[in-house]
């Protein structure tokens, strides 16, 4: 069978959402977006879409796709991951492997215009249940180098009590407060494997701008000097609970300063936090952490209730 390959554009968004519909009705990896959150993907200004996208079309059906963005920046390494999926009905027809050709072509162009002279790295996540994916970067020459576990809670069940040391109040992260909150970022996941600094546009424009982010289920914990020493920003995928019927508050981003870390700032946060999505309707609440993270962060998760659902590995190739 021929397929026609293509870049994405920013109308394709309808039919790439109804690609990842049918992956994740196959895969049930919890994973569902909406045209509007892959219409905010698009709209990165770190993404080429001339020349960092590509989907594979049988007739009006895209059948396949590959993205690939820049990061902001590339201290020490500029890590560029390759996201992309199959149709079930299309798969062992070597799609995928032609996507992460693809990708190995054309990452060191994209590398090259914004970090000439910098190593790259290319990524890629496989959830361990997807034994294809693992086995096409394996055979690709990639080499499996981290380990994530996708973790989840049910709110039906109030969190536990944690009380914040003295001195530290939580706030809502008003629009006011983003740039704080994206230095606390910054500076809590410095030592934190394959993360990348924010600046002040790519954090607007990648993080606190897309319409998944609800600034109303995010908190900053400031101290008395009105300084932040730690960080929780909330997304909501519509998508998600139109697929499941379920309301799952997505924690996608909590980090301590290391001066504060062991002293039960996560752990409060985590629980105030907890708190609110019950508040706010929620039902669930999910996040994604380093198996291997230096900072506890997995017993923090775990005594605040939440319990492995998935295990991703993330697979890597140095390109020269």
């Amino acid at each position: 069978m021929t397929f026609d390959w293509a870049p994405l554009t920013r109308d394709d968004a309808g039919s790439w959402a109804e690609l990842l519909a049918e992956v994740e009705r196959a895969d049930r990896v919890g994973e569902n977006y909406g045209a509007g959150d892959l219409a905010d993907d698009l709209d990165n200004p770190l993404l080429d879409l001339a020349e960092g996208t590509l989907a594979a079309w049988d007739g009006d059906r895209m059948v396949a796709f590959g993205v690939t963005a820049c990061r902001p920046t590339a201290d020490p390494v500029h890590k560029m991951t390759l996201w992309g999926a199959v149709h079930p009905a299309y798969r062992r027809r070597g799609l995928g492997g032609h996507l992460l050709d693809w990708a190995v072509r054309t990452t060191p162009v994209l590398h090259g215009r914004r970090f000439p002279g910098r190593p790259l790295e290319l990524h890629l996540h496989a959830f361990d249940s997807n034994e294809g994916a693992a086995a096409l970067a394996v055979r690709k020459g990639m080499t499996p180098a981290r380990w994530f576990y996708g973790m989840s809670r049910d709110l039906g069940v109030a969190p536990p009590a944690a009380v914040l040391p003295g001195g530290l109040e939580i706030v809502t992260c008003r629009g006011d407060l983003q740039e704080a909150a994206r230095e606390v970022y910054n500076a809590s996941f410095a030592d934190h494997w394959g993360s990348t600094p924010h600046t002040p546009e790519s954090w607007r424009r990648a993080v606190v701008g897309v319409r998944a982010f609800r600034p109303e289920s995010s908190f900053l914990v400031r101290d008395r000097s009105g300084g932040s020493v730690a960080v929780l920003l909330t997304y909501y995928y519509e998508a998600d609970t139109e697929a499941t019927g379920v309301r799952e508050a997505w924690i996608q981003i909590i980090g301590t300063l290391r001066e504060w870390r062991g002293k039960g700032v996560a752990g409060a946060l985590l629980a105030h936090a907890l708190a609110e999505f019950r508040a706010q309707g929620y039902a669930k609440a999910g996040l994604g952490v380093d198996a291997d993270n230096p900072t506890g962060a997995l017993g923090v998760y775990t005594r605040a209730g939440f319990e492995v659902e998935q295990r991703t590995t993330t697979y890597t190739l140095p390109i020269g």
